[in-house]
């Protein structure tokens, strides 16, 4: 099987069977998604969909988060991970919208990677969730899975796997394919115990033919 059939078999089941993915994290506006987005790293979208209501409630704009205290903010995210530094980033975040962009979220990625908090598959997430661009957000299912079924070869660090990714998918599909790897990797195939008998691309799984 070449790298283009692997794709092309991959992208065809996925389309058939997850035809509309979409993020799993709630949001309202693009400045709640980049909240969402900075406070998810490293913790579940399920305990991030508990803390935003509230969150966006009180900071519903930019300039309402850039001008409150840190303390206030550690109220409302004390039970995510890391809640001292997803804290700072969320406010100096806040504060640079405002200042440097006018309280607008910019849609280009070195604009987003100005954010504090906003690294790369940050940046990414906004650009293909908010404007169905052609980016690739590679986290940690994106990385596991694209691996473990063969649509990049031993991918050694994140960036290489996104060009890789961005390569063999067309252009049109990459918002939705980084939708259809994350939740493929959160329901089926898990970092500890892919779900292989489960798994409706396994004819296309280098690790599954290994088997």
């Amino acid at each position: 099987m070449t790298i283009r059939q692997r794709y092309e078999g991959v992208i065809s089941i996925f389309k058939e069977i997850m035809p509309e993915p979409k993020t799993e994290l709630h949001y309202d506006t693009p400045f709640h998604l980049l909240l969402a987005v900075i406070l998810s790293a490293q913790c579940t979208d399920k305990r991030i969909n508990m803390v935003t209501p509230a969150l966006f409630e009180r900071f519903p704009e930019p300039e309402d988060l850039a001008a409150a205290s840190e303390e206030e903010v550690y109220g409302y995210i004390k039970s995510v991970t890391f809640p001292n530094n997803k804290t700072k980033s969320l406010v100096k975040a806040a504060r640079v919208l405002v200042e440097e962009f006018g309280g607008e979220m910019p849609s280009d990625i070195d604009s987003l990677m100005k954010l504090p908090g906003v690294g790369r598959k940050t940046a990414n997430v906004m650009l293909s969730v908010i404007w169905n661009k052609a980016a690739m957000a590679v986290d940690t299912h994106v990385f596991r899975v694209s691996n473990r079924i063969g649509l990049t070869d031993r991918s050694p660090n994140p960036l290489a796997t996104e060009k890789t990714l961005i390569k063999y998918i067309p252009e049109d599909l990459v918002a939705k394919a980084h939708h259809w790897l994350i939740l493929h990797g959160r329901y089926v195939c898990k970092a500890r115990r892919p779900d292989c008998p489960e798994c409706a691309v396994r004819d296309y799984c280098k690790a599954y033919s290994k088997k």
